[in-house]
């Protein structure tokens, strides 16, 4: 991971696309979010969706997901290059979470995110403050998911 002064506003990071098969919505929504149209084709049918929708927060699990098993990965490439890695603080939130449209058994989403702002922490020094707008977008190209996320960043001369 990047430290604060290494990221630059309207960076683009694509990590992953994930297919929703009817089984994944299905189990998903069993244990997270039993609603009727998340649970059998014929009810999804019958409804706004037009078919068997996966639960929006499935689509947010997948995402988050996808984020952490990429930032895993470009971790270790750093650490195989003998870089330097900046271990990340928490999150202290998002907003405008956006369910845009129904994610279907079988779409494929693709999941991407872009800085959108970043400043220093006038509270914790030793640390940025980065806002991204995470997005998944469709098989068709359409966006379908969509919040901004904040995350504390360290800085990379946090101690000087």
């Amino acid at each position: 991971m990047r430290f604060f002064e290494d990221i630059e506003i309207g960076a683009k990071r694509e990590f992953g696309s994930f297919t929703f098969t009817a089984d994944d919505i299905k189990r998903f929504a069993a244990q997270f979010d039993p609603q009727r149209f998340h649970l059998d084709e014929e009810e999804g049918r019958k409804s706004l969706f037009g078919g068997l929708a996966a639960s929006g927060w499935h689509v947010a699990a997948v995402c988050m997901k996808l984020l952490v098993a990429d930032g895993k990965r470009l971790t270790t490439e750093a650490l195989a290059r003998g870089e330097k890695v900046a271990v990340w603080g928490p999150s202290p939130g998002f907003r405008e979470l956006r369910w845009i449209r129904p994610v279907l058994a079988g779409d494929i989403v693709s999941f991407s995110n872009q800085v959108e702002t970043k400043r220093t922490s006038e509270k914790r020094p030793g640390w940025g403050i980065l806002q991204a707008r995470n997005t998944g977008i469709n098989q068709r190209g359409e966006v379908v998911f969509s919040f901004l996320a904040t995350a504390f960043v360290p800085r990379r001369n946090a101690g000087s």
